[in-house]
């Protein structure tokens, strides 16, 4: 059976273990899952959006996808249901981890099915392991120090050490 495109949107700043828990899950759902990177720059994201493309198409493309599945990152800055039409997606694959998240994501997915009725939300509860994985707390734990390595794969604990020493060396100049 086949049930087509999947998007997964984010700002992936940075991509953690529970954004690839949620990939992994998703391509039970779908053929092929596009991981779309949003350019939100109104988030003020640490990483640039060509960073975070990178740093999640290493991650993706370093999972065991099931057979006959496949996966791709791919930049956005438009709406996304937009992209979503672009990328001929039959369905926005959305995570969850608390009832804080399920209030926002609700009225984000009424708005969508308002824009676009033919494109189906889906919601993937966080594994207990992840639910309290968030970019922003591991930014947060990173910067001030604390090991971050259970939170996101290796080459990102590497990445987050590099920026967080740009950073410092940053604040020593000024």
């Amino acid at each position: 059976m086949s049930v087509g495109i999947g998007i997964y949107p984010g700002t992936f700043d940075p991509i953690t273990n529970g954004h690839l828990d949620i990939v992994t899950r998703s391509l039970r759902l779908v053929d092929h899952l596009i991981v779309g990177v949003a350019v939100s720059a109104g988030k003020s994201p640490m990483f640039s959006v060509d960073e975070r493309v990178a740093m999640a198409h290493r991650e993706v493309m370093a999972l065991n996808l099931p057979p006959g599945k496949t996966a791709e990152v791919r930049p956005f800055g438009n709406l996304l249901m937009n992209f979503a039409l672009d990328c001929d997606a039959k369905f926005i694959i959305r995570g969850l981890r608390a009832v804080s998240d399920f209030e926002y994501e609700f009225q984000m997915c009424g708005m969508n099915v308002r824009l676009n009725s033919d494109i189906e939300t889906v919601f993937l509860m966080a594994s207990e392991r992840n639910q309290f994985i968030s970019s922003r707390f591991v930014k947060e734990v990173g910067r001030l120090g604390g090991n971050v390595g259970e939170f996101v794969p290796p080459e990102v604990q590497k990445d987050l050490s590099k920026r967080f020493q740009e950073e410092a060396e940053q604040c020593g100049k000024s």
